[in-house]
């Protein structure tokens, strides 16, 4: 559950609230944009101070926030998002074997990454980025999987609803931020690939060149 920086532009964007309804729910690689939140903190909805003082208009005054709602073709902007609940995307990692020797599956160490600042890691600039296979469109025909035979190199990559990548028969919304590069299955130097031994190919990452389109 997390995006992986391979060759990004520079200067994420990091001032940004994230509402907090979207908070837990970001796994990392998924499309944000903004919207906007009350000024004035409330059970439902926190920032930090930093935050409270951006303003939009004397009419109905509010702050900006970022969500994971794409809600049409023209909405802009369209950030990829870095935070995570697994693997590097909490305070503390992840220990393996506690009690030694009964678990394998790890036990995350802290929160969210973003628990703390409420704050969300936006990437804008055009590069290269991979997503955990857990963390894009699953489903078997139109997800960023093995199974669907339109993922090759350039396919077009929208988000979905709700942010997360998907194909384009899988996007609800017409708006291209990335193009499909490849799937890893073990992106590490001391590790073998599955294909070198016969095993089963299972995809760990999801490889794009992110770009928005428009």
């Amino acid at each position: 559950m997390a995006l992986y920086i391979y060759q990004p532009g520079n200067q994420p964007l990091g001032q940004f609230d994230v509402l907090d309804t979207k908070l837990a729910g970001i796994k990392g690689g998924e499309i944000g944009t903004l919207t906007t939140a009350s000024k004035l903190n409330s059970a439902s909805e926190k920032a930090a101070f930093d935050v409270l003082d951006g303003y939009t208009n004397s009419a109905d005054p509010k702050r900006p926030a970022v969500t994971t709602a794409i809600t049409g073709a023209t909405l802009r902007p369209l950030w990829l998002l870095d935070e995570g609940t697994t693997g590097y995307g909490t305070l503390f990692g992840q220990v393996i074997g506690t009690p030694v020797g009964l678990s394998v599956t790890g036990t995350n160490l802290g929160p969210h990454t973003a628990a703390a600042s409420g704050k969300v890691t936006c990437w804008d600039k055009p590069g290269l980025y991979a997503v955990s296979a857990d963390a894009v469109d699953t489903t078997a025909v139109t997800g960023l999987v093995l199974s669907n035979p339109n993922c090759v190199p350039g396919l077009k990559v929208r988000p979905n609803a709700s942010g997360v990548l998907t194909d384009t028969t899988g996007g609800v919304v017409d708006v291209e931020v990335a193009r499909f590069v490849e799937f890893e299955t073990s992106p590490f130097l001391v590790t073998t690939p599955p294909s070198l031994v016969g095993a089963t190919i299972a995809a760990v990452r999801v490889v794009i060149s992110y770009n928005v389109a428009g």
